[in-house]
């Protein structure tokens, strides 16, 4: 398969490039203008799809087992970045190609694969874990951030994640959650600036809550209204970036849409431009308001495929630092019962993001 189309999208007509790879896995390539390049060598080892997700008796929820995921890509050297564009004499690189704007394809080591294979039987309740895991790439150039892209950059990296989104729904795909991890202190292996996206078969537990929430009459918008304005950073396109009351991370972001709004897909042109930049002007503001990269975890919250017409989409940002030098730890009491202690009032925190323009 090698199909390129020209889609319309919410804010700005863009191309997709659908590469199928020797391994099976498909390489979509997005941008403005229709891609044209040869494929250089690739990976041709099949994908492991052995996985499988065990339920939790008593936390009421499911864990996703995937141990092939042990041999990932740990911290590659530059010259050995598996996801940079080709270069003559380098090492394969998961796109073949020379040049790219941005890229998305199903992830080598992946926890959620289409075809799982069924759990041998066992005396705990298990399932495969169908669903599907991508990387996306934001471009390619190995460093930079969601600050530094462009707004054109950041325009597309919406729309294709609307498209993902369309595509995994048609797919069958109960939830969709879009992420970003940046920062060795979340993790992150690859610097290579990069996102990914989750499928899953079905609705995790917050999201459900948060469905059930918005279901019994939740509305978001109108609570952030009522909170007054010592909570806003920063307005754009119809969206705002604010840090909400109950917070649980120092300095947590969240955007989220002043109509109400299920998911992205629903977006008129000016909140597709104008998430965008919003995206671009928190992470801007993190790096700056201690004066190193921030690291953090963002994730997409939208509705899954069958949801009540109430539900309300926010983009989520959890930093890593509490002060300049100072990790945001879990600790114990966090990690057995999801009670957090938070060590910045949300509305000094948006205070202080408000003046490191």
């Amino acid at each position: 398969m090698n199909m390129q189309n020209f889609l319309h999208g919410r804010a700005r007509g863009f191309y997709r490039r659908d590469h199928q790879k020797p391994d099976g896995r498909t390489l979509s390539l997005y941008g403005y203008e229709p891609h044209e390049g040869v494929a250089g060598p690739e990976f041709e080892d099949a994908v492991s799809a052995r996985s499988e997700m065990r339920f939790h008796p008593l936390r009421q929820e499911w864990t996703l087992f995937a141990p092939h995921r042990q041999a990932r890509t740990f911290k590659p050297s530059k010259a050995a970045n598996p996801l940079a564009p080709a270069r003559p004499g380098a090492p394969v690189t998961e796109i073949p190609f020379a040049d790219f704007e941005l890229a998305v394809f199903g992830n080598r080591f992946p926890s959620l694969h289409p075809e799982a294979p069924q759990p041998p039987d066992a005396p705990w309740l298990s399932r495969p874990a169908i669903g599907d895991a991508e990387v996306i790439v934001f471009s390619p150039q190995d460093d930079g951030s969601l600050a530094t892209l462009d707004q054109a950059r950041r325009v597309l990296l919406v729309e294709a994640i609307i498209d993902r989104y369309q595509q995994h729904f048609d797919a069958g795909a109960a939830y969709v959650l879009p992420f970003e991890n940046r920062g060795e202190a979340v993790g992150v292996t690859l610097h290579h600036p990069h996102g990914q996206i989750y499928a899953f078969p079905g609705v995790p537990g917050p999201q459900a809550r948060a469905e059930a929430g918005f279901a019994g009459g939740y509305d978001l918008e109108a609570d952030r209204v009522s909170w007054g304005e010592a909570f806003t950073i920063a307005d754009a396109g119809g969206l705002t970036a604010h840090c909400p009351p109950w917070s649980r991370f120092p300095y947590e972001v969240w955007i989220t849409p002043r109509s109400r709004t299920a998911g992205p897909w629903l977006f008129s042109a000016e909140e597709v431009e104008g998430l965008a930049s919003l995206l671009g002007d928190v992470v801007a503001r993190y790096d700056r308001l201690f004066g190193e990269p921030m690291p953090y975890m963002m994730s997409f919250h939208a509705a899954p495929a069958e949801t009540c017409g109430r539900y309300q989409f926010s983009v989520q940002f959890y930093p890593l630092m509490r002060s300049a030098g100072r990790l945001k730890y879990l600790a114990g009491v966090e990690q057995a019962t999801g009670v957090f202690t938070v060590d910045v009032d949300p509305e000094a925190a948006a205070a202080a993001l408000r003046e490191v323009v």
